[in-house]
C-alpha cells in the first residue's frame, strides 16, 4: 500500500524545481510549443554535494555538490557539458529542465555518454523524492485546489495532493499549475522507474516478458520507454487471446492503463510512441501542436499512409488498442465527452464490470443511443465520437473479439488485405456467404463491431465504402448532404444502375447485409419507428440486444403491421410505413439482405438458384420453384410474394424496368403511398404499349405466373373474394382453380337464372380482371400450357409468349395462343382439346379473346362503346364491311368467324338461336361426335340445307342468314368447302383465292367451273351452294350485286327472304315487258342453267326440295297450271266415285 501511495510522490518533487529555480531564458520549447519562462527551484542536496542517494543505490561519485545563490546548474557538469555543447542550444544551458528536455528527446540514433545519461536519471529522481515538493504544489497551483474540491480533501504531507491534480488536469485553469504539471509528467514518463508503484506491481510481469532490466543504469532512457510498450503489447495479445499470451496481473493491468491514460494529452509522454513517431510526426503534424491528444489524433488519421513508417504504425495500433479497452486513453475523447457521459449515466450500471463501462465500444454504444433517441449530445463530443467510429472500421485489429474469433476466417480469405477498412469488408463479405461459410462467433463479433461503429448514421465511417462510391455519390447522391444517412438509402437505389460501379457494389452490400440485421443500424427507420416497435413489437433500448430475437426479427414485425387493414387491429404510423416500404424495396434488390429470407432457404437458394440467377433475381427462382421448396422456405416466399402483390413498387429492379410505362398510364396509381396492387393491374393493362420493354414485360408476366400459383399472391382478388373462396371453392389454394371454381360458380348462377347470384358483386369484378389477365398468356393456365408443352415445341417454337413485342427474335404477330389455333388441326388430341373448350370460354365472352381486344381495340372505341363487352365479336362482326374498319382487326375478325363456323359450339348466338332445330334436324350428325372432336361446320352445313328447305325456326333463320351471307362473300367461312374444295380452289380459282380481299369471287369461279370439278365432295359442295343461293340472293353474292338496282326497281316491295326475292327476279326476266340490266340478266340465265344442271346432278331428295324447285323454276307457272289442273281431275273423280259408292251400299242396305 505504502508502494502504491508513493506514485503522486515522483511530480511532488518536480514541482521544487519549477518553482524555486528561475529561467532566464526570454522562451524555450515545451513540447514544441513556446512557452513563457516558470520560476523554479533546486531541491535540498545531501551534506557533501551528491545528490541523494536512491533506494540505497550511491550516485556517481563524478557529480560534484555545488551550491551557489544562483542554483545548480546541469550544464556545468563535466559529465554533460560535450553532449550538451553538441546537441542543445545554448539558450537552454542556464535552465536545467530545457537542458534535460533536449537531451531527454535527442534522435534515437544520437548517442550520449553513459555518465551524462545516469546523471540526468538520478537528476530526475531527485526531484521525484523530494519530500517538499508537495508544499511547492500548493504554493503554485492554490487557485486550482480550491476549485477542485476532491484535490483540496486530500490528505496532506503524503503526497496525494499531486495524484490528484493529474488526475484532474484537465479542468487546471490556472497557468503556473498546469505547466508545472505538464512539466513534471514528461519528466516521470520518461523511465517506468520514476513513476511510484509501477515498478513495484509489473515487476514480476516485466520479468515473465522479458521487457527490459530494471536495475539503473543497465539501459538508457530511451530503451525504458519500451519497458511500457513491451507491456502494453502483452495486455493486447491477452485481449486477443494469442496463443502463449502471458495474462499480466490486475494491479500491473491497472497501472499499465493509468501510465497511458496519463500519457494521454501529450505524445512525448508516451515515449515509446514519442521515439518511434519522430519522423512521421514530422512528415505528416508538423503544424499540429502537442497537447490534448491532437498528435495522438493526427498520427491516427495517417497510420495507413504509404509513408508511415511500420514502427510507428505498429505503436499506434498498440495505442488505439488500449483506447478500445479504456476510452480514458484518448484524452480529447475523455474530455470532450465528460459531461455527456455523466448526463447519461454510462458510467453507472453497477451489473457491469468496471472494466466493460471503461471500454470504448460501451461508450459509443450508450452515447450512440442517446443520439438516436433524440437526445443532446455535444458536437465535440459527436465530433470525437466520429473519429472512433471511423478508426474501428478501418483497422479490424482494435477489436479483439474479431482478432479471437475471425483469425481462421481472416487466414484463408483476407490475408494482406489489412488497410483501410479492407480487411473488414473482407469477413463482412464472408459473413455474406460469398466466400463460404463463416464462424458464428465471428459472425457475431462482425454484428457487434458495425453496432458500435454504426455507419449507417454516416457513411463516412467506412472508409472502404467511402473510397468504392466516392464517384457514385458525386453524380447520383449530389443532391443529399455530405454525411446524411439517406446517402445509404440513395446508392441503394442506385444499385444495378449504370451509375453503379463494381467496385462500390460489393463495399454496399457487404455492409447492408449487416444493417439488415439489425433494424436500429439504419437511423432514419429507428428514428420513425422507434414508437412502433416499442408498442407493436415489444423492443429493447438502442444498445440493448436480445439474444433469444433472431437477426430481422424486429423488422419482420413491423412490416407485418405496416399493411394490415383498419380491421386487422394495431398498424404502423405512416412515417413508420414509409420508411418500412423503403427498406423492403431495398431488400428486395438482394435476396441476402433479408435474415429471415437467407436463414430459412439456404439450402434451396443453392439447390435451385446458386446457377441460374442472377444478382437481385434470387426471390424471382425462388418463387419460380416454389412447389418444389422446403416447407420453412415457402412460407417466408409465399409471405414475401402476398405482400408483394399488395405492393409491387417493393419489386425495385422491377420499378426501374417498367419506369417508361409507369410514367405513360400508370403515374397516378404509382404516386399513391397506398398501392393495393393497382399498379402491377394498371402494367398488365399495358402490356402491349410501345413503351413496354423486354425486362419489363418479362417481369410483369413473371408476376403473373407466380401469381397463379396462389389467390393469396393477388392482393385484389384475395380482398375481394376471399370470403366466396372460403364459402364456395373451400380447400383450393391455386388460383387457376380458384377461378375456374368461381367462374363456374357465376356461370351456372346465370344459366339458371337464379334470383341471387352466390358470388358476390366485389368478387365478380375481380374475377372478371383475373380471367382477362389469364387469357393473354398461355402460360397464366398451367392446365392448358402443360397438355400443349410438346406442340408448342414443335409448332410454336419462334412464337413470343404472352404479348410480347419486345425483342427483334420474336417480333412475331402470332402469340402461342394464336399459333396454337392456327395450327390446330395438327396439335395432339389432348392439346385439340384444351385449345377447343378455351375456344368455346372465349367464344362466349370476347372479352377474354386477348388478341382480338388488342387488336381491335381502336375499333371498339369507334364501333362498340356501348356494346356489353361479352358481345364484343356480335358488335364487331357487324361493323366488319364498314370502310373505316381497320384492316389488321378486320383480318382478326374473320380468323373468329371460321372459328366460330367450324362448330355450333363455338357460336354462342347460334347455339342459343338454334337450340331447338339442331338437334330435331341435325341430330344423326350429334350422335356421331364426340365432347373431344369438333364438327368441322357439318351443323352449320346441315342448318343451312334447313334454310334453303325453308323448315328453321325464325331465330335459327336469321342467324343461319347471317352465316351464308357471311360465307358467300368469303369461302374460308365456309368449313366444308375448305374441307373437301381447298385442292380444286388452287387448281381452279388460284388468283381469286390470293386476293387479299374476298368478295364471294371463289365461290363464283367454282360455280361457273363446277363440270371441271372433280373431287365428288367439292362437286356436292357447289351444288349445295347454288341451291342455298335460290333461297336467297343475298346468299349469292355476284348476283345480288349485279341485280341490285333491278331489286330495287321491281322487288323492292317484296321482303327479303325464302327466295321470295330471288322468284321477282325470275318472273322479271321472263316478263318481256320488263327490261333487266344486261349484267343481272346474264347472271340470272347462268343460274338458271346452274340450277338445270344441279337438278340433273343431284336430284330433288325430298318433297320440300321439289317444291324448292319447282318455285325456282322458269317453268313455275306452266308446272303450277297443270299440278293445279291435276288436282282438280282427282278432286272431281273422287266426287263421281263416291257417289257411286254410296249408291251401291244403300242398294246392298235395301236387300
Amino acid at each position: 500500500m505504502a508502494a502504491c501511495r508513493r506514485v503522486p510522490r515522483l511530480l511532488l518533487l518536480m514541482s521544487i524545481f519549477l518553482y524555486v529555480h528561475p529561467i532566464r531564458e526570454d522562451k524555450y520549447q515545451i513540447n514544441g510549443v513556446a512557452k513563457p519562462p516558470v520560476s523554479v527551484v533546486i531541491p535540498a542536496q545531501n551534506p557533501g554535494g551528491a545528490p541523494a542517494a536512491v533506494n540505497g543505490a550511491p550516485v556517481l561519485a563524478a557529480l560534484p555538490l555545488r551550491r551557489r545563490t544562483s542554483g545548480w546548474k546541469l550544464a556545468e557538469e563535466g559529465a554533460c557539458r560535450e553532449d550538451l555543447t553538441r546537441l542543445c542550444p545554448k539558450h537552454s544551458w542556464n535552465n536545467n529542465l530545457a537542458v534535460l528536455e533536449c537531451l531527454q528527446d535527442r534522435k534515437e540514433e544520437t548517442e550520449i555518454a553513459a555518465d551524462c545519461n545516469h546523471l540526468l536519471w538520478n537528476y530526475k529522481l531527485n526531484l521525484t523524492t523530494d519530500p517538499k515538493f508537495e508544499s511547492v504544489a500548493v504554493e503554485v497551483c492554490k487557485t486550482t485546489i480550491t476549485d477542485i474540491k476532491e484535490c483540496a480533501a486530500e490528505e496532506r504531507g503524503k503526497g496525494y495532493l499531486v495524484s490528484c491534480l493529474v488526475d484532474h488536469r484537465g479542468n487546471i485553469t490556472e497557468y503556473q499549475c498546469n505547466q508545472y504539471i505538464v512539466k513534471m509528467t514528461s519528466i516521470v514518463f520518461s523511465d517506468y522507474r520514476l513513476i511510484c508503484g509501477f515498478m513495484d506491481k509489473c515487476r514480476e510481469d516485466i520479468n515473465t516478458l522479458h521487457c527490459g532490466s530494471i536495475s539503473t543504469g543497465e539501459k538508457d532512457v530511451h530503451s525504458q520507454g519500451e519497458v511500457i510498450a513491451c507491456l502494453e503489447k502483452g495486455l493486447v495479445r491477452e485481449a486477443e487471446e494469442q496463443p502463449g499470451a502471458h495474462a499480466i496481473g490486475a494491479n500491473c493491468k491497472k497501472a499499465i492503463m493509468r501510465v497511458a491514460e496519463l500519457s494521454s494529452d501529450d505524445f512525448h509522454l508516451d515515449r515509446y510512441l514519442y521515439f518511434s513517431c519522430r519522423e512521421d510526426r514530422e512528415r505528416f503534424c508538423e503544424n499540429t501542436p502537442a497537447g490534448e491528444g491532437r498528435v495522438y489524433k493526427c498520427l491516427f488519421n495517417h497510420k495507413f499512409e504509404e509513408a508511415m513508417s511500420e514502427k510507428c504504425r505498429d505503436a499506434l495500433t498498440t495505442r488505439q488498442k488500449l483506447i478500445a479497452q479504456d476510452y480514458k486513453v484518448s484524452y480529447s475523447l475523455a474530455k470532450a465527452c465528460k459531461t455527456d457521459l455523466r448526463k447519461y449515466r454510462c458510467s453507472a450500471d453497477t451489473n457491469m464490470p468496471r472494466a466493460r463501462e471503461a471500454r470504448l465500444s460501451y461508450l459509443l454504444l450508450c452515447l450512440e443511443s442517446a443520439v438516436h433517441r433524440g437526445r443532446t449530445v455535444s458536437g465535440e463530443c459527436q465530433g470525437e465520437m466520429l473519429d472512433y467510429r471511423r478508426m474501428l472500421m478501418e483497422d479490424f485489429s482494435l477489436s479483439p473479439e474479431i482478432v479471437l474469433h475471425c483469425r481462421g476466417e481472416i487466414e484463408a480469405h483476407c490475408s494482406g488485405l489489412h488497410r483501410k477498412g479492407r480487411t473488414l469488408h473482407c469477413l463482412m463479405r464472408v459473413g455474406r456467404g460469398d466466400l463460404g461459410a463463416i464462424d458464428n462467433l465471428c459472425q457475431k463479433a462482425l454484428q457487434t463491431l458495425i453496432q458500435e461503429a454504426d455507419p449507417g448514421a454516416d457513411y463516412r465511417i467506412d472508409r472502404a465504402l467511402n473510397e468504392a462510391c466516392e464517384s457514385v455519390i458525386q453524380t447520383a447522391c449530389k443532391h443529399i448532404r455530405n454525411g446524411d444517412p439517406m446517402i445509404l438509402s440513395c446508392l441503394m437505389e442506385h444499385l444495378y444502375t449504370d451509375k453503379m460501379v463494381e467496385d462500390c457494389e460489393h463495399r454496399l452490400l457487404e455492409l447492408q447485409y449487416f444493417i439488415a440485421r439489425d433494424w436500429k443500424l439504419d437511423p432514419i427507420l429507428y428514428k420513425k419507428c422507434q414508437g412502433d416497435a416499442s408498442r407493436l413489437c415489444h423492443t429493447h433500448g438502442w444498445n440493448e440486444t436480445s439474444e433469444m430475437m433472431p437477426p430481422g426479427a424486429i423488422f419482420s414485425c413491423l412490416y407485418r403491421h405496416a399493411y394490415r387493414t383498419e380491421e386487422q387491429g394495431r398498424r404502423l404510423s405512416r412515417d413508420c410505413k414509409v420508411e418500412v416500404q423503403r427498406i423492403l424495396h431495398q431488400r428486395a434488390l438482394d435476396v441476402k439482405l433479408d435474415p429471415e429470407l437467407q436463414r430459412r432457404c439456404m439450402t434451396d437458394l443453392g439447390k435451385w438458384c446458386s446457377e441460374k440467377a442472377e444478382s437481385g433475381q434470387e426471390l424471382d427462382c425462388l418463387q419460380d420453384h416454389l412447389e418444389d421448396l422446403v416447407s420453412e422456405c415457402k412460407d417466408v416466399v409465399g409471405n414475401l410474394t402476398e405482400l408483394e402483390s399488395e405492393d409491387i413498387q417493393i419489386e425495385t429492379l422491377l420499378m426501374r424496368a417498367c419506369e417508361p410505362v409507369i410514367q405513360s398510364y400508370c403515374h397516378e396509381v404509382a404516386d399513391n403511398q397506398i398501392d393495393t396492387g393497382d399498379l402491377m393491374e394498371c402494367l398488365v393493362q399495358n402490356k402491349h404499349q410501345k413503351e413496354m420493354n423486354d425486362k419489363c414485360a418479362v417481369g410483369v408476366t413473371h408476376f403473373q405466373l407466380v401469381q397463379i400459383k396462389d389467390f393469396r399472391f393477388s392482393y385484389k382478388f384475395k380482398m375481394a373474394c376471399k370470403e366466396d373462396v372460403l364459402k364456395l371453392c373451400p380447400n383450393i389454394k391455386k388460383k387457376v382453380d380458384v377461378v375456374l371454381c368461381l367462374s363456374t360458380t357465376v356461370r351456372n348462377d346465370t344459366l339458371q337464372d337464379m334470383k341471387e347470384q352466390r358470388v358476390s358483386v366485389k368478387c365478380r369484378k375481380q374475377l372478371r380482371v383475373e380471367e382477362l389477365e389469364m387469357s393473354e398468356d398461355i402460360r397464366l393456365e398451367p392446365e392448358l400450357y402443360d397438355s400443349c408443352k410438346q406442340d408448342i415445341g414443335r409448332l410454336c417454337q419462334n412464337v413470343a409468349f404472352g404479348n410480347a413485342q419486345v425483342t427483334s427474335l420474336v417480333r412475331q404477330k402470332r402469340l402461342v395462343i394464336e399459333c396454337l389455333k392456327e395450327n390446330k388441326k395438327q396439335l395432339t388430341q389432348r392439346c385439340h382439346h384444351k385449345v377447343f373448350k378455351l375456344q368455346e370460354v372465349e367464344m362466349m365472352d370476347s372479352e377474354l379473346d386477348y388478341q382480338l381486344m388488342r387488336v381491335c381495340k381502336p375499333m371498339i372505341r369507334r364501333f362498340c362503346t356501348e356494346a356489353d363487352a361479352k358481345n364484343m365479336l356480335q358488335c364487331l362482326k357487324q361493323n366488319k364491311n364498314s370502310e373505316l374498319m381497320d384492316p389488321k382487326c378486320k383480318q382478326m375478325i374473320t380468323k373468329r368467324q371460321i372459328t366460330q363456323n367450324t362448330d355450333y359450339r363455338l357460336n354462342p348466338v347460334l347455339r342459343k338461336s338454334c337450340k331447338a332445330d339442331i338437334p330435331k334436324f341435325c341430330q344423326s350428325i350429334l350422335n356421331k361426335a364426340t365432347g373431344d372432336s369438333e364438327l368441322e361446320g357439318q351443323v352449320v352445313s346441315c342448318l343451312k340445307l334447313k334454310y334453303a328447305d325453308q323448315r328453321l325456326s325464325p331465330d335459327c333463320e336469321d342467324q343461319i342468314r347471317v352465316i351464308l351471307q357471311e360465307s358467300a362473300l368469303d369461302y374460308r367461312l365456309d368449313p366444308q368447302l375448305q374441307l373437301h374444295c381447298t385442292d380444286e380452289i388452287s387448281r381452279l380459282c388460284p388468283e381469286e383465292a390470293a386476293a387479299q380481299e374476298q368478295t364471294g369471287q371463289v365461290e363464283e369461279c367454282l360455280k361457273v367451273n363446277l363440270l371441271k370439278i372433280k373431287v365428288e365432295g367439292c362437286k356436292k359442295e357447289v351444288l349445295n351452294i347454288l341451291k342455298e343461293s335460290k333461297a336467297d340472293i343475298f346468299v349469292d353474292p355476284v348476283l345480288h350485286t349485279a341485280c341490285a338496282l333491278d331489286i330495287k326497281h321491281h322487288c323492292a316491295a317484296i321482303p327479303p327472304g325464302r327466295g321470295r326475292q330471288m322468284s321477282c327476279l325470275m318472273e322479271a326476266l321472263q316478263d318481256k315487258r320488263v327490261r333487266l340490266q344486261p349484267e343481272c340478266k346474264k347472271r340470272l340465265q347462268d343460274r338458271i342453267d346452274m340450277w338445270s344442271y344441279a337438278a340433273k346432278v343431284a336430284p330433288a331428295e325430298g318433297f320440300s326440295d321439289l317444291a324448292m324447285q319447282v318455285m325456282t323454276s322458269p317453268s313455275k307457272n306452266y308446272i303450277l297450271a297443270m299440278i293445279g289442273l291435276g288436282v282438280c281431275v282427282l278432286f272431281l273423280f273422287g266426287l263421281l266415285c263416291g257417289r257411286i259408292t254410296k249408291r251401291v251400299m244403300q242398294e246392298q242396305k235395301n236387300r
